[in-house]
């Protein structure tokens, strides 16, 4: 649990950097800023769907991934939760409208951050053996995303440490659960790459978002992320049977 902290804290302070930040920038420039981010979230989401060995295992996974999150429906949960954060502080942090919504910051940001790989394996790494180094370097990312976020998003991006806490530690607990099951987990682990490549599709579905090309409900295709590796996992058990 020690990486998920060092994550929150370096989140808070690049999102309130941002904010300090973003308040002294023209409208438009923080508009360009965005469009930016969109632009490099979808090279990092294409080079991580690049790396699927099975793609038909991804794109199966992303449709079932997509029916259960329209079933359990995430996004309205995300999104709840955003408007539930803006009517009650939104004002005061100065969220307001459509380009700088706290809602808006929220979502984008917990689903950028708790997408990648580092995530799951750095939370898998330090719930095992509490070894935090993944977590850690991806902590240092995660600030300068946070302050470019905010800078250009609003403060709502700070409320995406919630996400972070509950996701990452989450994880972080389950390991420590079933860490025998688990056995010795690395970026060359199968189950790990077709998961990094289904977490790449969602990540191209969020630059949509920032790109302001198409509003996709990302957040009901989370489940993708789980089902990838569980198929893997599956057919790797399958393809050992005499």
């Amino acid at each position: 649990m020690v990486g998920t902290l060092i994550n929150t804290v370096t989140v808070i302070i690049g999102s309130l950097l941002g904010t300090v930040l973003g308040n002294k920038l023209p409208s438009k420039m923080r508009e360009t800023v965005v469009y930016g981010l969109g632009l490099m979230t979808a090279v990092v989401g294409m080079q991580m769907a690049l790396q699927t060995t099975n793609v038909l295992l991804v794109m199966g996974s992303i449709l079932v991934g997509g029916v259960l999150g329209e079933w359990w429906n995430i996004d309205a949960g995300l999104n709840a939760a955003g408007r539930w954060l803006e009517v009650r502080i939104g004002n005061k942090m100065g969220g307001t409208g459509d380009e700088r919504s706290l809602t808006r910051a929220f979502v984008t940001a917990s689903l950028v951050f708790c997408v990648g790989p580092l995530t799951v394996l750095g939370s898998i790494q330090d719930g095992l053996t509490g070894d935090y180094t993944l977590l850690a370097i991806k902590s240092l990312l995660d600030g300068f995303a946070a302050l470019a976020f905010a800078a250009s998003m609003g403060p709502g991006v700070i409320w995406s440490i919630l996400t972070i806490i509950v996701f990452q530690g989450g994880l972080s607990l389950s390991a420590m659960g079933f860490g025998d099951l688990l056995g010795t987990v690395t970026r060359q682990t199968p189950w790990v790459i077709e998961m990094t490549a289904a977490g790449g599709v969602l990540m191209l579905g969020i630059a949509l978002l920032l790109l302001d090309l198409r509003k996709i409900r990302v957040a009901n295709l989370l489940p993708a992320v789980i089902v990838a590796p569980l198929a893997q996992i599956v057919l790797e058990l399958i393809g050992k049977k005499p």
